[in-house]
């Protein structure tokens, strides 16, 4: 039953608890760190990559709040709902949830190999569906809560060869609007579309700076800037099923570029 929407106006984060999953390196623990210094306790969620969920465990309790990390395969759905219980019953209800896991690989199309599909969408999309429905109800019951999905430009751009990974993320966000008008006016839900954020260590310098070269400001926008932009829209009272793109500019990059060619 929803409860007074006094508390979904804004958020206070300060002695909140957040839940980001991918929140052992990358993008998720720079979300998670912002999180950490706005005063919220964090639980970050991993599947595989221990060690450094260890570490930035660390780091978070360096930052003066409680924190723990939480191995979950959230493809799995009786993980995912695991995982809300795991965290509620360690730090608190769950006050914040960040999507920010993903799965990124190739994929062909036509192919006849489709693990890469299921797995990807099982993780992008499905993840963020189970655990988003594991924790609803007690945001509701709570009067109050925010989710943040993390996409990216392949929301409504389609890349090549990355077939699963693009209708994921398109699915993600579509999902980001329908839980904004599901939860309403109680809990909030929005997205955060990222572009060149952290490099791959995988990427060649080639390929870093063709990225960098591509956006409009001439740089790849680091963790700190997506570990921003997630905070203001968990605290944002007055922003649900919308969607902030911190991408350097990189979605205009392209239109810079076509009249720069037939320039004189």
């Amino acid at each position: 039953m929803r409860t007074a929407v006094c508390h979904a106006l804004y958020m206070e984060l300060a002695e909140r608890v957040a839940l980001v999953t991918g929140g052992a390196h990358r993008v998720g623990r720079a979300i998670a760190l912002e999180l950490a210094a706005a005063g919220a306790s964090v639980a970050i969620a991993y599947h595989r990559s221990e060690d450094q969920a260890a570490e930035t465990v660390t780091e978070l309790r360096n930052c003066g709040v409680d924190a723990g990390g939480f191995k979950a395969d959230l493809a799995v759905p009786a993980e995912a709902a695991g995982l809300a219980e795991a965290v509620a019953g360690r730090l608190g209800p769950i006050d914040a949830l960040v999507n920010s896991a993903s799965w990124f690989a190739r994929d062909e199309f036509p192919s006849e190999d489709t693990e890469t599909w299921y797995r990807t969408l099982d993780v992008v999309l499905h993840g963020p569906f189970h655990l988003t429905n594991a924790v609803a109800p007690s945001m509701l019951e709570r009067g109050g809560g925010a989710i943040v999905n993390i996409v990216d430009l392949s929301a409504w751009q389609p890349w090549p060869g990355r077939a699963a990974h693009s209708v994921a993320k398109a699915a993600l966000l579509a999902l980001t609007r329908q839980v904004a008008v599901e939860l309403a006016p109680t809990v909030r839900c929005n997205a955060v579309a990222l572009g060149p954020t952290i490099a791959p260590a995988k990427f060649g310098p080639d390929q870093v700076e063709r990225l960098r070269q591509r956006t409009l400001l001439g740089r790849w926008n680091g963790g700190t800037e997506a570990g921003r932009a997630v905070r203001y829209l968990l605290e944002a009272g007055a922003v649900t099923g919308e969607c902030l793109t911190v991408d350097g500019g990189e979605q205009y990059g392209h239109v810079r570029d076509r009249f720069t060619d037939t320039a004189g």
